[in-house]
């Protein structure tokens, strides 16, 4: 790829190396060499499509932005965080089936009677 202009994406980072082990991507080369790795699971119809714009993306010099957000969705399917996408939303997020809503508030110590059937 000497020689190329690179096709430049809003910076993110993805663990794809294992739990807490990020790469680093800048561009869209970035990204299809991510979704080319033998860490990738590629039977998924969101991979298809995020490597198509990948490779639009490098060969016409244009929809970075469409071949990023292709890639995070890929990467979500994948079961795979991204950062900075995730980073907010993570941090708000209950646990899995362990959480309350904001609607939500757990029980004083004091509430026990009113709790009971």
């Amino acid at each position: 790829m000497d020689g190329e202009i690179p096709v430049f994406i809003s910076p993110m980072d993805v663990e794809i190396e294992g739990n807490g082990r990020y790469r680093h991507a800048d561009t869209v080369a970035d990204l299809a060499a991510m979704l080319l790795s033998s860490k990738w699971p590629k039977s998924r119809p969101s991979f298809h499509r995020a490597l198509m714009a990948s490779l639009e993306a490098l060969e016409f010099y244009t929809d970075a932005a469409t071949a990023r957000a292709a890639f995070v969705i890929a990467a979500h399917e994948a079961g795979l965080r991204v950062l900075p996408d995730d980073g907010e939303e993570s941090q708000k997020k209950p646990s899995r089936g362990r959480g309350l809503r904001n609607d939500e508030q757990r029980p004083k110590a004091g509430d026990a009677g009113k709790y009971a059937s």
